[in-house]
């Protein structure tokens, strides 16, 4: 079954931006549908977002809140590769995975995997990060896979923490029996 927040959930943008003020478009969902959170918190899904959520929940529609920021035609992050420096600082923000790269190496960005969230754009020490328009993300389609990735994404951080803290443990054991 369904729940409230997950069918809210269905109906973002899927950008992981947090410009609504909560950790991902999930944490926001369940804001709304368990503690009454305002409907119009979401930039990028704008004035066809708020409307949707309005009608799933019988309210009025209200304006985007401007304190959230506002509605822009969908943008993907572009790296400048003569700039990139490599530092990596972008890679662990991206909800998505959509940056690729090794640090001391250059990064580049899967347009197509993208949610234009630019949470990778303040961590970038030479500020060579910038937003271009993209006309091809806006289907559900892209929605379902950005949340796919984003899930994935946060699985990864839980497994690779705990290999690291298992294989660090597995050293110290070494080191006392060894």
């Amino acid at each position: 079954m369904t729940t409230l927040a997950q069918k809210i959930d269905a109906l973002l943008p899927q950008t992981q931006c947090t410009q609504c003020g909560y950790d991902g478009c999930m944490p926001y969902a369940e804001a709304i549908a368990n503690l009454g959170a305002a409907i119009n918190r979401c930039p990028p899904g704008g004035d066809a977002g708020i409307d949707a959520i309005a009608a799933l929940l019988g309210q009025p529609i209200t304006p985007l809140d401007p304190s959230c920021g506002s509605h822009l035609p969908h943008r993907v992050a572009v790296i400048d590769e003569a700039a990139c420096i490599g530092c990596a600082k972008c890679l662990k923000p991206c909800p998505t995975d959509a940056i690729i790269g090794a640090n001391k190496f250059m990064h580049a960005v899967i347009a197509s995997l993208c949610t234009g969230c630019e949470l990778c754009i303040p961590p970038c020490p030479v500020d060579c990060i910038t937003m271009v328009i993209d006309e091809q993300f806006s289907s559900p389609v892209d929605a379902m896979l950005a949340r796919e990735r984003f899930r994935f994404h946060n699985f990864r951080i839980v497994r690779d923490a705990r290999e690291r803290s298992e294989g660090l443990a597995a050293k110290e054991r070494a080191a006392l029996h060894g």
